[in-house]
């Protein structure tokens, strides 16, 4: 899989989640197998580029691997600057997000909201490809709700505004994430098109991996939810679909090492108290399976300082050691 100039290692990528996809989750998911992870989405309204919410979602000081940077909007002069502004900050791709189907996001027209205005959707691509020299790639979803799955149309205007490669999720913005995916969308855009096209959407085992790209033809899948509290699930894919063979589960005291290396990160990255406030939630999503009482997060999530976390998670992992 190829994007403008760039070889990624594998096929296997992360999808951009916002609140979620931070330097160190970015970090540990590209160490754990990850060919590429996409940062989360930065707003194109330069009023909020230096809070401390933006600065945090732009830093890639000392990132390893392919810098690729989504930004969202829907006025594409602004979008435009955007990936100046993000491309100057030492971005190597540029992701325009039209797959967001957050209200918050929507009542702004941004995000899958785009998907009804193709001729806006093709305003914004010419604007963000023809600011920038470096790769555009574009997020969608397979149209704005189940009658209106208009993913094809987007992905020819895509195509001929200089896409390097397109992201499409196996549901429409009105589906939010009910239901199931669907591929045959996926399928059809990856027929109509010759730039690649990443499959996005209930990819949750290396086996749904291979399903999903024999079935669409895509070049590479996109992994997120899935990979919330598991991140490893990108070297198990990456392992399965080379090799046809599964990798052994993470003992508990890989997962310790693992989860302790994110915690620690995200307490220096975030500094207190924003560090010890979002490790509740991937702590939470590590801890599904062997906490399934939830006994022990409720505990978590009430600690607010990170030595705290710290300590508890150690004692934790020890008594689960011990049974």
């Amino acid at each position: 899989m190829r994007i403008g100039p760039y070889q990624l290692e594998n096929n296997v990528i992360v999808a951009p989640m916002a609140g979620i996809t931070d330097r160190p989750f970015r970090q540990l998911c590209r160490r754990l197998g990850a060919g590429l992870a996409v940062s989360e989405m930065l707003s194109s309204n330069p009023k909020v580029w230096k809070t401390d919410k933006s600065m945090n979602r732009m830093d890639h000081s000392g990132e390893s691997g392919i810098r690729s940077v989504q930004i969202a909007g829907a006025d594409p002069e602004l979008m435009a600057q955007a990936a100046q502004f993000n491309v100057r900050n030492g971005a190597q791709i540029i992701d325009i997000n039209m797959g967001c189907p957050a209200k918050k996001v929507n009542k702004k027209l941004a995000g899958s909201a785009l998907l009804q205005y193709p001729d806006l959707v093709e305003e914004i691509v010419q604007a963000v490809v023809g600011a920038v020299e470096v790769p555009v790639t574009l997020k969608i979803r397979t149209g704005w709700d189940p009658d209106n799955r208009n993913g094809v149309e987007i992905a020819k205007i895509a195509e001929r505004n200089r896409i390097a490669s397109l992201a499409v999720h196996g549901r429409t913005r009105a589906c939010m994430y009910k239901g199931e995916a669907e591929y045959d969308t996926i399928k059809a855009i990856k027929q109509s098109v010759s730039i690649p096209v990443v499959a996005n959407g209930d990819i949750t085992s290396p086996e749904k991996a291979k399903q999903v790209l024999d079935y669409t033809g895509a070049d590479a899948i996109m992994i997120g939810r899935a990979a919330q509290g598991r991140p490893w699930i990108f070297r198990e894919i990456d392992y399965y679909l080379r090799t046809g063979k599964h990798l052994p589960t993470p003992e508990v005291s890989e997962v310790r090492s693992i989860l302790m290396e994110h915690l620690l990160n995200l307490h220096q990255f975030y500094g207190e108290p924003m560090g010890a406030r979002i490790a509740r939630k991937h702590v939470s999503w590590y801890l599904q399976s062997h906490d399934q009482e939830g006994q022990f997060r409720r505990v978590f999530n009430a600690l607010e300082q990170p030595q705290e976390q710290i300590e508890a998670l150690e004692n934790y992992f020890e008594t689960l050691a011990a049974n």
